[in-house]
């Protein structure tokens, strides 16, 4: 979730963070894993008006900051935070290894983290960490780093270990990364140019039992980044990603999506997707498709005419922002 301009100039309230709901490894950042039935408000970990993105995975929750800062909280078994350990963490903290390097989007996996940096120029940077000397890799504008679980190659770091404590680069990214998803165990990323890339083999499971005999596309069995073929002709400006299917929204206002069906939320008859297919437009009574948001397993649009039911816009997290 993003947070949204305020569309009245009169002087605005005081923002505040609220969390409730599961919170088994304290993903809602309330220092305790206790369930939570109604809102409770955090801490003033940030300056909650200055919170930019919020987002979750399987049990681990991630903000954005204004500023570029980046906090995390929660399950942590396989080094999902990004903090150097494997230790659950119960109250928001800032991930130190990326101090002095601004954050633009963060996507949460079920395991696994994947960042998106906001950040001219850096170096080869070493610092020391638990008795470790450690690395990270910062290049231009839109380089993506992960960390945790690498299973499935959900990293994106082929040939690296099964799980990350801090943030590595993915050096295969090569083109300027302008949007960025995580899903169950695959991930992806749109660039600059409008070009899709997916690694990560969570769907392969699935369009190996749903469409037996087919050949299946590499993107869905790599595990580094690969390009998702059947998008060639068009410019991808964002991408989404759900347990086990995938979307791109491109700047002709067009949403594709691919993957699993079982629930439809492809909009298709098919029960598997294994490249992209255009929703089409009389699906959205002939409208543009402005803004899109990935649950798990299913999607809302919004519209250029904003048909769509704008309270819609945050049900993929499960802590708010509420003006007091």
């Amino acid at each position: 979730m993003e947070r949204e301009p305020r569309a009245t100039a009169a002087a605005p309230a005081a923002a505040a963070l609220f969390a409730w709901g599961a919170n088994s490894y304290g993903q809602l950042g309330l220092g305790h894993k206790e369930d939570v039935l109604l809102p409770q408000q955090l801490s003033n970990f940030c300056n909650p008006g200055c919170v930019k993105r919020i987002t979750g995975g399987g049990g681990h929750s991630a903000v954005v900051t204004d500023e570029g800062s980046l906090f995390v909280c929660g399950l942590n078994k396989d080094g999902q935070l990004g903090l150097g350990h494997t230790e659950d963490v119960l109250y928001f903290t800032p991930c130190k290894s990326l101090l002095g390097c601004p954050i633009q989007q963060v996507a949460c996996g079920w395991d696994f983290t994947i960042i998106l940096t906001a950040f001219t120029h850096w170096s080869q940077m070493s610092y020391f960490l638990d008795l470790q000397f450690k690395y990270l890799y910062f290049a231009e504008n839109g380089q993506v780093l992960s960390c945790g679980s690498n299973s499935f190659g959900q990293l994106g770091i082929p040939h690296g270990p099964r799980r990350c404590v801090v943030p590595q680069a993915i050096e295969l990214l090569r083109e300027k990364v302008v949007s960025i998803a995580a899903g169950l165990r695959h991930a992806l990323a749109a660039t600059a140019s409008g070009t899709v890339f997916q690694w990560g083999t969570g769907l392969a499971s699935s369009g190996r039992r749903l469409c037996p005999g087919q050949t299946l596309p590499l993107f869905l069995t790599a595990k580094e980044p690969s390009r998702v073929t059947g998008l060639e002709n068009s410019q991808a400006a964002c991408v989404l990603a759900g347990s086990d299917h995938s979307a791109s929204l491109t700047d002709a206002g067009e949403l594709f999506v691919w993957g699993s069906n079982k629930h439809g939320q492809l909009a298709s008859q098919a029960a598997f997707l294994p490249v992209p297919q255009k929703i089409e437009a009389h699906c959205f009574q002939n409208e543009k498709v402005a803004a899109v948001w990935n649950g798990w397993t299913h999607l809302v649009a919004q519209t250029d005419s904003e048909l769509c039911d704008r309270r819609h816009h945050i049900h993929l997290a499960h802590i708010c922002i509420s003006s007091a």
